[in-house]
């Protein structure tokens, strides 16, 4: 499979790595400094583009892809609630393929299985209050992560009592806390950690008067990141339309 990358920092550069591994190739790099590389005969020639970058440039990075005529799979962050339904319709009407996830870890599509299974027994016992916190690295730019607010919706689709996620505490890397965990009874508090270079964990917390239920996931480095978004390029290679990982992980 040809592959074409668009960030080539240290994600970008783990994806190489193993896309090299399992024998595809990597025909065309796009970064920063070279974006007029989307139009070129080496972009054009990718089965797929994986995209790794930042949430200010995710949608026209995609937009350029379409453009050329090459699928796209993307993990960047922080975009996608301002864009889903043009994406959406882009793939179901103009025959674009966007496969889209907040995270590819397969541990992190394990956890979000869990997640939902957890939730609907939690719903039949209202005395526990469910509250989120993830922990990433000091150059993630939006907070909560992108996994937090899935795994957010994940609770919310399987507990009546809750309406909504909300933001809750951001300590930053200097150490200072802003925000607050308080809020309305039909709401979820997400807080947010930036802490050195944590690959990212994810914490959610279910409270009684009498005990905690807690289920953590904590991505010890980026490999998992990386391999599931090769494993996702090699299902987009195949299958067209606007997909994610319940396509790729079916539980």
């Amino acid at each position: 499979m040809k592959i074409a990358l668009i960030g080539y920092g240290k994600m970008g550069k783990e994806i190489e790595k193993i896309a090299l591994s399992r024998g595809h190739e990597i025909v065309c790099i796009i970064d920063v400094n070279n974006r007029q590389d989307f139009d070129s005969d080496a972009f054009r020639s990718a089965d797929v583009a994986i995209e790794f970058t930042a949430p200010s440039v995710a949608y026209s990075n995609c937009m350029e892809a379409f453009k050329q005529g090459v699928k796209v799979v993307s993990g960047s962050t922080g975009w996608m609630n301002s864009h889903a339904l043009e994406m959406r319709q882009l793939c179901q009407r103009e025959g674009k393929t966007l496969f889209w996830s907040s995270n590819f870890s397969l541990g992190v599509a394990i956890f979000s299985a869990v997640n939902k299974y957890l939730a609907k027994i939690m719903n039949n016992f209202p005395g526990y209050e469910v509250s989120m916190e993830e922990t990433h690295h000091i150059h993630k730019l939006d907070a909560p992560s992108g996994t937090a607010i899935t795994l957010a919706e994940g609770i919310l689709e399987n507990i009546d009592r809750k309406d909504k996620w909300v933001m809750g505490t951001l300590t930053a890397a200097d150490g200072t806390v802003s925000g607050t965990t308080e809020c309305k009874e039909d709401e979820i508090p997400v807080s947010a950690v930036r802490r050195g270079e944590v690959a990212g964990i994810h914490t959610i917390t279910y409270e009684s008067a009498a005990d905690s239920i807690v289920i953590t996931h904590d991505a010890k480095n980026r490999q998992g990141f990386a391999l599931g978004a090769v494993l996702a390029a090699e299902y987009t290679a195949q299958h067209s339309g606007f997909l994610g990982m319940k396509d790729l992980f079916n539980f």
